[in-house]
C-alpha cells in the first residue's frame, strides 16, 4: 500500500515545473518502450549478448524515467531533465533495434530513415548510405547485420546532432533572459535615479514663446526665451520626480505591442524553451530605455528640427514611438531566434527532394 500511495505521489501532475506535456509524452515513450525492449528479442541472436543488450536498454529506460521524476527534478524553469530523458530514451531505442529481429528493424526503416533525413546534411556519407539501404529495401533485398549496424550509427548520430540543435537553443534562450534582467536593472536604476535626482537630466523642452515643458507639467510664460534666464534652471523648476517612470511606462506600453505584433509572425515551439516568449520580454525594458533615450536626444537638438516640443503629450507620443523603434535593435535577435527555432527539427529541403 505504501508504494501504492508513492507512485500516485510521484505522478501527480506538478503544474509550473516545466513543460508537463512534453514530460508526458516522454514517460509515455519510456512504458512503450519497455514493453518492446522485453517483446521484440531476435529468437536467432545470442542468448548472453542479447541478455546484456536488454539489461542495457532497460537500465537507459530507469534514467530516463528517474530523469523525468518531478520531486527529484523539482525546477520550475528548465528543459535540461528533458532533454537528458530524451537522450536515454534514444539510447534505449538503438539497444532496441540491436535486439530486434532484422524483418522488425526493416518495418521500422522509413522513420529512421526520416531522422537521418531531417538532421544530417546531404553530404555526409552516413546519410548516403542509409539512402542506400532504403533504396535495396525498396527493391527487395533483404536486410542484413551490418546495414543494421550502420543504420543505428547514423540515427545515433542525427539524434545528437538534433540535441545540439536543441543546446544552442537554450543556450540563446538564457542569453536573451540575461540580457533581458540586465537592461530590465538598467532601466529600474534610471528611473529610481530620475526620482531621486529629477534635476540633473531633466526631459523638459523650452519651445520659443511656450514655456518650459516636461513630460508631468509644464511652465507656461508668455515670451518666454531660451536666452532670457539659465535653461538649466528653468528646467529645474518644471521637472518633476515621475517624469522619468511615465517615459519608461510609455516606452514599455509601445514595445509591448510591438511584442504582441511580432509573435504573430513567430511559430511556436515544441521545445522545452521558450523562444518566443523571451524575445517577447526582452523588448520590454529596452523599449523603456529608446525612449528615454531617445528624448534625451531630441532635447540636446540631436534631430534638427524635432527640439521644440510644446506640451506633455508631444513629449508623452514621442516617448511612445522611440519605445516602438526598439524594433529596429530586436529584429536581429527575433531573426535568430526564428532560425534557431527552425533549425530544430526543420526539413531539410534536399531530403524533400529525394522522398518526392
Amino acid at each position: 500500500m505504501e508504494e501504492r500511495k508513492f507512485s500516485l505521489r510521484r505522478y501527480r501532475p506538478h503544474y509550473g515545473r516545466g513543460q508537463w506535456e512534453l514530460r508526458e509524452v516522454l514517460r509515455s515513450r519510456v512504458a512503450e518502450m519497455r514493453v518492446l525492449v522485453s517483446t521484440r528479442v531476435d529468437p536467432d541472436g545470442d542468448p548472453e549478448a542479447q541478455s546484456r543488450i536488454k539489461d542495457a536498454a532497460l537500465n537507459e529506460l530507469e534514467k530516463a524515467d528517474a530523469a523525468l521524476d518531478h520531486i527529484i527534478h523539482d525546477r520550475r524553469i528548465s528543459g535540461s531533465n528533458l532533454a537528458v530523458a530524451q537522450a536515454h530514451l534514444d539510447m534505449a531505442h538503438s539497444l532496441m533495434l540491436r535486439l530486434a529481429p532484422l524483418d522488425l528493424v526493416r518495418a521500422l526503416l522509413p522513420g529512421l530513415v526520416s531522422v537521418v533525413r531531417e538532421h544530417l546534411c546531404v553530404t555526409d556519407l552516413r546519410r548516403s548510405q542509409v539512402e542506400e539501404i532504403e533504396q535495396d529495401v525498396e527493391a527487395g533485398k533483404a536486410l542484413d547485420g551490418r546495414q543494421r549496424e550502420l543504420l543505428i550509427d547514423a540515427v545515433g548520430v542525427a539524434r545528437q546532432e538534433l540535441l545540439r540543435e536543441n543546446l544552442r537553443v537554450r543556450s540563446f534562450v538564457g542569453i536573451v533572459y540575461g540580457v533581458f534582467t540586465a537592461l530590465t536593472l538598467i532601466a529600474v536604476v534610471v528611473a529610481v535615479l530620475g526620482a531621486l535626482f529629477p534635476t540633473v537630466v531633466p526631459l523638459c523642452f523650452g519651445p520659443m514663446d511656450v514655456g518650459i515643458v516636461c513630460p508631468t507639467g509644464d511652465d507656461s510664460v508668455p515670451g518666454f526665451k531660451p536666452g532670457d534666464k539659465d535653461l538649466d534652471a528653468a528646467y529645474a523648476e518644471v521637472a518633476k520626480s515621475r517624469d522619468y517612470l511615465v517615459i519608461e511606462l510609455a516606452g514599455m506600453g509601445a514595445a509591448a505591442v510591438a511584442a504582441a505584433v511580432t509573435l504573430r509572425r513567430i511559430r511556436g515551439t515544441a521545445t522545452p524553451y521558450n523562444v518566443p516568449v523571451a524575445l517577447a520580454l526582452l523588448k520590454l525594458p529596452t523599449g523603456a530605455l529608446t525612449a528615454v533615450l531617445g528624448l534625451i536626444l531630441m532635447r540636446g537638438a540631436f534631430v534638427p528640427g524635432l527640439s521644440a516640443l510644446d506640451s506633455s503629450a508631444q513629449i508623452i507620443g514621442w516617448a511612445i514611438i522611440f519605445g516602438y523603434a526598439q524594433q529596429i535593435f530586436t529584429r536581429l535577435v527575433d531573426r535568430q531566434g526564428q532560425a534557431l527555432l527552425d533549425a530544430v527539427g526543420g526539413p531539410d529541403p534536399a531530403a524533400v527532394a529525394v522522398s518526392s
